[in-house]
């Protein structure tokens, strides 16, 4: 019991599973370039709405990490924590592309 004990308080916390209700109140930044509902309202952004989480995930992380750099996505890619990208990635995939 002792050692049970023990591996509860001196292992990092896991991530909290996606919560897509979180991801859309984190989602205000996002809405302004890529459209209220994940549908950008030019060509000049991408639409989220319905992509692949994987594919989500991936591209937020390379901006987060710098293997992918933009102006804008970088700096608000860094500010995001793991649990925010794994809301986002939920919510916005689960919105009906068009």
């Amino acid at each position: 019991m002792r050692l049970i004990l023990i591996l509860l308080f001196t292992l990092p916390p896991a991530l909290s599973a996606a919560d897509s209700n979180e991801g859309q109140k984190k989602s205000s930044t996002c809405v302004a370039c890529h459209g209220q509902n994940g549908i950008s309202p030019n060509d000049q952004w991408p639409n989220l709405a319905g992509q692949k989480k994987q594919y989500l995930s991936e591209q937020l992380k390379a901006f987060k990490n710098g293997t992918r750099v933009n102006p804008l996505m970088s700096p608000i890619a860094n500010s995001l924590s793991d649990q925010d990208i794994q809301d986002l990635v939920d919510y916005f995939s689960q919105l009906k592309g068009p």
